[in-house]
């Protein structure tokens, strides 16, 4: 009888967290199918429409998109790829701008997309599970889950402390609720640590959405008055300064192997460099995401591979082609990256 009893216990158990992981499992598919289409790829291009850095964004009206400053301060122009769609739509220029908090409204060119519910910020507590939506490192339309793991306080400002991984690329994307409501934006990651990344409250948003102006042109010559406090000034900065790519060769069909070298007195890993090729008359053909995890010492280099369409090859060549660093972390130091 005891046996019974106690058989009946284990099995009522199992049941519970097979029917709670089913339903968590259906509560994600079903964020994943409702703010997909509302989610962008960011591609922002320098002033000869060159590919200067990648990032994420999402709708808040039907033709506005959401994102991080940092994701577009310094180009010209660019465009916004919704997650698993093939078409590109132009960045007309930006709408509103809060410097602070690192959060811009960007004016999307001939699109009516479904707009994100956004949440309230001030309702969520240490512990609540979230869900981020982004691009990293280029890797298109990543959900991870995660908690709020602390919410900060930066002399004035609030940062949300999070545990759903982000990296270079992550950048503007929306992190959502259980409802699938955005409750925060991502912004940065602590370098070092684990699970120490963090977003930018959606209250913050709500209010820029508040002072939406005329379109203004994206200026890489354009530059703030006089300098303003930013928020991620107290994160850290970036640079990717010390680190190179040289020495292109194709090794067979549409895959290519080149050299990073790392020329700083530190080692370094995670590199992450964007490989752009262009044709005979210098215009920008395609562009590939190249990511080596593995740890460079100082002075030295480390041949890694990449591959583009197979076409490519016949229109490029290694004198046609330029190589972007868009982050390295330093081996063994705690810093932000974005």
């Amino acid at each position: 009888m005891i046996y019974k009893k106690l058989f009946f216990c284990l099995w009522s158990i199992v049941c519970v967290l097979v029917l709670n992981g089913a339903t968590e499992a259906k509560v994600s598919r079903d964020i994943v199918k409702q703010v997909f289409p509302s989610v962008v790829m960011l591609v922002m291009e320098d002033d000869n429409g060159q590919p200067l850095s990648l990032g994420s964004g999402f709708f808040v009206r039907e033709d506005i998109v959401a994102t991080n400053l940092h994701v577009v301060e310094g180009a010209a122009g660019g465009y916004a790829k919704i997650v698993g769609k093939k078409q590109k739509y132009n960045i007309i220029g930006y709408v509103a701008i809060d410097r602070e908090m690192d959060l811009v409204l960007l004016k999307i060119d001939k699109v009516k997309a479904p707009a994100i519910t956004l949440g309230d910020s001030f309702k969520i507590a240490v512990g609540d599970e979230i869900f981020a939506v982004g691009n990293p490192r280029g890797l298109e339309g990543t959900f991870s889950k995660g908690i709020i793991s602390a919410i900060r306080k930066i002399e004035e400002d609030t940062l949300l402390q999070i545990t759903a991984p982000i990296s270079p690329g992550s950048s503007g994307g929306p992190i959502l609720n259980s409802k699938g409501n955005v409750i925060g934006i991502s912004v940065a990651t602590f370098k070092g640590g684990q699970n120490l990344n963090f977003a930018i409250p959606v209250s913050y948003l709500s209010i820029l959405l508040t002072n939406i102006t005329s379109v203004k042109a994206l200026s890489v010559k354009e530059k703030p008055k006089k300098k303003v406090k930013s928020i991620l000034n107290d994160l850290g900065g970036r640079n990717t300064e010390g680190v190179i790519g040289h020495s292109f060769l194709w090794d067979g069909g549409w895959e290519y192997t080149f050299s990073l070298q790392n020329k700083l007195r530190s080692s370094v890993n995670n590199v992450c460099c964007l490989v752009v090729f262009y044709n005979s008359n210098g215009d920008p053909l395609d562009f590939d995401v190249v990511n080596h995890e593995g740890t460079i010492p100082a002075g030295l280099a480390k041949r890694v591979r990449g591959r583009v369409e197979n076409s490519i090859k016949d229109l490029s060549s290694p004198e046609k082609l330029e190589f972007r660093i868009l982050d390295f972390q330093i081996a063994e130091e705690e810093e932000f990256e974005f």
